[in-house]
């Protein structure tokens, strides 16, 4: 997400950090820089030109001329105008005084919107609420079998009507069976087009007046740039929309996109889609992704994947293993790295560590086929070496080897950095106590991606 705009923002940026004294040209040159790397990035001109102007005018400034660390003081100045484009403050979703709260998922055709409604009623769902997803989109053949399903895979009641039915009456009756049911959220899935049309807007017209929603979210994929910028105006102006989620953030979107369509619609961003998982739909703060944006990490961002992600019961039981009296073993040790990858892939999960995100990592260490390797070699052990990993002799890791499909030496590097991993928890495990007491990541010290 965001990665060739942080990497050439943070080379036009850098040029500033390391200057001890600023005067005005090489601000001005600076920022001409800093320019080019947003449009390039497909951001608005407009929103591109009153950013700077802003950014320049606080730049002038006799502090940051005068100050210390002049150059600190001007990134610290992108960062904040940077926030300040994506909207003020972290956008939460409307809540009705009498439930349910009604959200109703707009956009075009592929833009992930019926994913996307599962996500979003997964996500409330894990914040205690009863949500109900409803399908509306009755004239795509696969939209109601696909809402349906996902509503299994999170164990979320769907409420669909027929293909070819009306989807203004099945919104309707969809409201009053959540109401019926004491559900806290109704999430509506809508029909798309390939493009903005008038009788899909008629259409999406009638059914809010059925529906009568709180949220009216517009979907759209980053990798559409300004395209996407121009489609939520459209939707804007017939539907008024209340907020925008972007899809596909994991993918090669430029950004533009997202530092545009507030300041172009002046509508917040209030989720962006980072991956395929159900979990994998995080909540907008302007400051914190100004942050992940210019490389400064977001711990906020990182513990709330864990939250969503760990399971507490496990982490306790591994928690004990570590820091009590019980071994910690190769089973343990694949439950620990299970929950790591449901945090999402771990060059994201770096990124969102402070100062991680500049480090040049081997792509190849992080390889999330690497990851399946060493599950397939735990799995190919009995249970018994895989609670005693000492007993593994010359042939029985060649018997592992043979069943996993992985050579011997991948066998004994797993090995090996598993008895690294013990040595390293039997160190710390003072420090450890107090890291994990905090919401630490069991398992992390000595995960087997590297070489």
């Amino acid at each position: 997400m965001f990665d060739e705009l942080s990497t050439k923002l943070d080379t036009a940026l850098s040029k500033l950090r390391q200057r001890g004294v600023l005067t005005e040209p090489m601000i001005k040159e600076g920022l001409r820089e800093v320019r080019r790397v947003l449009l390039e990035a497909d951001v608005n001109y407009q929103v591109t030109r009153d950013f700077l102007v802003r950014v320049q005018e606080r730049a002038l400034g006799e502090a940051v001329l005068k100050a210390v660390s002049p150059g600190q003081q001007i990134v610290k100045i992108v960062h904040d105008e940077l926030a300040t484009l994506l909207g003020e403050g972290r956008s939460e979703l409307e809540r009705a005084g009498s439930p349910p709260t009604v959200i109703l998922m707009v956009g075009l055709q592929g833009a992930g919107k019926t994913t996307t409604a599962a996500k979003l009623a997964r996500r409330v769902s894990r914040e205690g609420l009863k949500p109900m997803l409803a399908a509306c989109d009755l004239q795509r053949p696969a939209a109601v079998e696909q809402l349906r399903t996902l509503g299994r895979q999170i164990d979320v009641p769907v409420h669909a009507g027929e293909f070819g039915g009306d989807p203004v009456a099945t919104a309707r009756a969809a409201v009053e069976a959540a109401r019926a049911g004491g559900h806290d959220v109704l999430i509506v899935d809508t029909a798309g087009r390939l493009q903005i049309d008038g009788p899909l807007m008629e259409e999406l017209g009638r059914v809010k007046a059925a529906a009568n929603p709180h949220e009216i979210l517009f979907v759209a994929d980053a990798m559409t740039g300004q395209e996407a910028v121009n489609i939520a105006r459209g939707f804007d102006e017939v539907l008024d929309v209340t907020g925008v989620i972007l899809t596909k953030m994991d993918g090669d979107a430029r950004g533009g996109a997202a530092l545009s369509v507030r300041g172009v619609t002046g509508k917040p961003i209030k989720f962006i889609g980072v991956g395929e998982g159900m979990d994998s739909l995080d909540a907008v703060d302007p400051k914190r992704l100004a942050g992940r944006i210019l490389q400064m990490g977001d711990v906020v961002g990182l513990v709330e994947r864990a939250q969503l992600a760990i399971d507490e019961e496990e982490q306790a039981r591994l928690q004990e293993k570590v820091l009590g009296k019980g071994r910690f073993t190769l089973e343990d040790f694949l439950t620990a790295m299970r929950q790591i990858q449901k945090m999402g892939p771990l060059e994201q999960l770096m990124k969102l560590i402070p100062g991680m995100g500049k480090l040049k990592i081997p792509t190849g260490s992080m390889d999330p086929k690497r990851m399946k390797h060493v599950e397939a070699i735990i799995l190919s052990m009995t249970p018994d070496e895989r609670r005693r990993p000492e007993i593994l002799n010359g042939s029985r890791r060649a018997r592992i080897a043979k069943g996993s499909g992985r050579p011997v030496s991948e066998v004994n590097r797993l090995l090996k950095q598993f008895k690294e991993m013990e040595k390293f928890m039997k160190q710390m495990k003072g420090m450890m106590g107090g890291m994990m007491g905090g919401g630490g990541f069991p398992g992390m010290p000595g995960m087997p991606f590297g070489r």
